[in-house]
């Protein structure tokens, strides 16, 4: 080809071509592209630009993946540092400069005790494998095989993962109550809208009651804590009494907050119950900390909030920087395992984990678990005041930036939670409306009925209101609203304080 030849042309992108095509080809199982039919072409931080040349505000972040958003530059350059350098880009579980700059930047980050005394094992590239290599550690190093795990819990989507998920029959885990202060399941009724725990809140003393923290309204924080305390003493009862039924288990699986269960944070008094019965019991506490860790809910792993200590810390999504990557780090104790106990292919990316050492470094230098408790409480404090002016909002909560907005049918029956009914359809369509104004927002919870907000932790007070305004907006379309208290405009992020 000359040199002044022009190259051919790309073909145009046509959005409804590539969706067609996609609906052809592709599973049935495909999830995320069934309510958001985006054709993403160009991303940069928040913003995510479609075949169609729509710009959308991009609240999902590839599931919570995304801690610096879209193809921040130091993840980039790190990256084509590696890409440059000629350095192999696949190589199992062999030591590289990369890996060990990836470990000592992990260790940086981790409480003192799993940092001075802890394992890591490179898992394959998924969250769920990580889950699924934790739970043969315990019941390795115990000799044991049951399992403890809780309602509304969401491990991943391979055997082991999804018989630890709260929608699975596996006879093996026995079952117990997250405390869910809005629907509890012991009918104590949290209330609603900021009864449960919230952003930057602490739930209690160790050793005090469990459950709700100042803050909020007496009553609702109050139910909060009972529940909570019941929801500990079903756990301590379970482990105690010989005729529960329950055998000691090889472990207990937990998440700090359920993200795909509807952005339900656990008090911090709770978790530290939950540490001291493990502890007494001899049994291994497991963390799954995929979704929440790398400063995701204000802290740089959710664990700081209460302070404990796991025996297994399960970490994926936002440590690889955008890329595949997961790991479990241990106590030492624990190492009892033989080689090839738990292997895989793809333990070894390079890229995910000179990606994950920049996003690790820059999340810690930078402060951004901070930021992400500062501007969460502020978003929350701006969601509350939106829900007076809906009834059709049940609750919100969340902590840092790992928000819910928990949708009802405000007409339906009050169920024995002291709830009313999810509200499904009404959450479809607030996502359809926040679709339409350039807003990508996840459902999860209960009946799908939790609006979640997963923004990258590089958000500024500007976006903040962006998103919000869209929300409220969407929800305005998709419902006739209920005046507010005083009927005044909803202050924006600037005007909120904490």
């Amino acid at each position: 080809m000359a040199l002044t030849q022009p190259p051919p042309m790309a073909p145009p992108l046509d959005r409804e071509q590539i969706l067609r095509r996609q609906s052809l080809r592709e599973s049935a199982a495909r999830t995320y592209a069934r309510s958001l039919p985006v054709v993403p072409v160009r991303a940069r931080g928040l913003t995510i630009e479609g075949a169609d040349g729509r710009r959308y505000l991009d609240c999902l972040s590839g599931a919570g993946t995304l801690a610096l958003g879209h193809n921040h530059p130091v993840v980039l350059e790190a990256i084509r540092a590696v890409l440059d350098s000629g350095a192999p880009l696949h190589v199992l579980d062999l030591a590289t400069p990369v890996k060990d700059a990836f470990t000592t930047e992990l260790f940086a980050t981790l409480p003192r005790e799993l940092a001075e005394h802890g394992k890591v094992q490179f898992c394959g590239p998924a969250g769920t494998d990580a889950v699924e290599a934790a739970l043969t550690l315990v019941r390795t190093a115990t000799g044991r095989d049951g399992l403890m795990a809780f309602t509304g819990a969401y491990h991943g989507m391979t055997a082991g993962a999804l018989a630890a998920s709260g929608g699975a029959r596996d006879t093996s885990v026995t079952r117990l109550p997250y405390p869910y202060a809005y629907r509890c399941p012991f009918g104590t009724g949290g209330g609603g809208v900021g009864d449960g725990v919230g952003v930057g809140q602490e739930a209690g003393s160790a050793g005090a009651g469990i459950g709700g923290a100042g803050g909020h309204a007496a009553g609702g924080a109050h139910a909060a804590e009972r529940g909570a305390e019941l929801a500990a003493r079903w756990a301590e009862n379970a482990l105690t009494d010989p005729k529960s039924g329950v055998p000691c288990p090889a472990g207990m699986i937990l998440e700090p907050v359920q993200g795909e269960g509807g952005v339900i944070p656990a008090p911090d008094s709770w978790l530290r119950r939950m540490r001291e019965l493990t502890a007494a019991h001899d049994v291994p506490l497991v963390v799954d900390e995929v979704q929440t860790g790398v400063g995701r809910t204000g802290a740089f792993w959710a664990i700081d909030h209460s302070g404990i200590v796991p025996d297994v810390l399960v970490l994926s999504k936002a440590i690889g920087g955008s890329l595949p990557l997961a790991v479990i780090v241990y106590r030492e104790e624990l190492d009892t395992w033989r080689p090839g106990a738990h292997a895989g292919t793809f333990r070894g990316n390079q890229l995910a984990m000179a990606a994950g050492a920049a996003t690790l470094a820059y999340v810690r230098e930078n402060g951004l678990a901070a930021h992400a408790a500062e501007l969460g409480a502020r978003m929350l404090a701006r969601l509350r005041g939106l829900a007076a002016h809906h009834d059709c909002i049940g609750d919100v909560r969340g902590r840092g930036l790992m928000l819910g907005v928990e949708l009802v049918d405000p007409e339906g029956p009050v169920g024995p939670d002291g709830a009313p009914p999810p509200g499904s359809r009404l959450a479809a369509e607030v996502q359809q409306q926040c679709l339409d104004r350039g807003l990508i927002v996840e459902l999860g919870g209960r009946g799908s009925a939790v609006v979640r907000l997963l923004p990258p932790l590089t958000l500024t007070d500007e976006q903040a209101d962006a998103v919000l305004d869209r929300l409220a907006d969407a929800i305005a379309a998709a419902v006739r609203p209920t005046p507010g208290p005083t009927g005044s405009p909803l202050p924006t992020m600037r005007g909120t304080t904490p």
